[in-house]
């Protein structure tokens, strides 16, 4: 049980991060950083590792500022089209599914806020078995993480104020995010948060 001063049953809406917060994706992501680097002549493991939490757009100009624009949106759609079919090993992250009962259970609203494009963001959640009541992608905001637009715009649409919801993230931008919001944060991955949580079910036991 993590150890923490922040009382969580004070919460009124609980916001989730996707990829390495409620879905294990991790092995399709490196896949297609790695296959996606090699045609682009860049290094795979540090695109994957710059590509955590932040939509891919953003780590592809930050690899690619040689291009112009319409080469990087390529680039990036590239990078997209690898990863929308690869989901053989997509699953849900520890704790996930007893977490979100347990939302259920205590009739609390969430959401997910992803750096992931719709189509992608479904195809994983359906693969993990998972179906967001409200869903905020790259497509429905100007600015991805560590921006607070896609945040902020989740709290609006479950009509609950910011500083009520806690994000639930598993990178350092997603957690900037959530705090940029003015809301609380559970970080998991070793992260520095309001909690800090080994996997989903130490959420769940504290709301239980």
């Amino acid at each position: 049980m993590p150890e923490s001063s922040f009382d969580v049953t004070t919460v009124r809406a609980i916001l989730f991060d996707m990829d390495g917060t409620l879905v294990d994706s991790d092995g399709a992501v490196l896949r297609s950083w790695l296959a996606w680097a090699s045609e682009y002549g860049v290094d795979g493991q540090e695109a994957y590792e710059m590509a955590h939490g932040s939509p891919s757009a953003t780590t592809v100009r930050k690899l690619l500022p040689h291009l112009d624009e319409a080469a990087q949106v390529v680039a990036s759609a590239r990078q997209l089209e690898l990863q929308y079919d690869d989901l053989s090993d997509v699953h849900p992250t520890p704790g996930a599914r007893e977490l979100l009962l347990q939302l259920t259970r205590n009739g609390l609203p969430w959401a997910v806020v992803t750096s992931a494009d719709t189509r992608l963001a479904k195809a994983r959640l359906n693969a993990a078995g998972i179906v967001a009541p409200v869903l905020v992608t790259t497509d429905d905001i100007a600015a991805g993480k560590p921006d607070p637009e896609g945040y902020r715009r989740a709290a609006e649409l479950l009509g609950v104020d910011p500083a009520d919801c806690l994000v639930v993230e598993d990178a350092e931008v997603g957690l900037q995010a959530g705090r940029a919001a003015g809301a609380h944060t559970a970080a998991l991955r070793g992260l520095d948060g309001d909690l800090r949580l080994n996997t989903l079910a130490d959420l769940a036991a504290l709301l239980a």
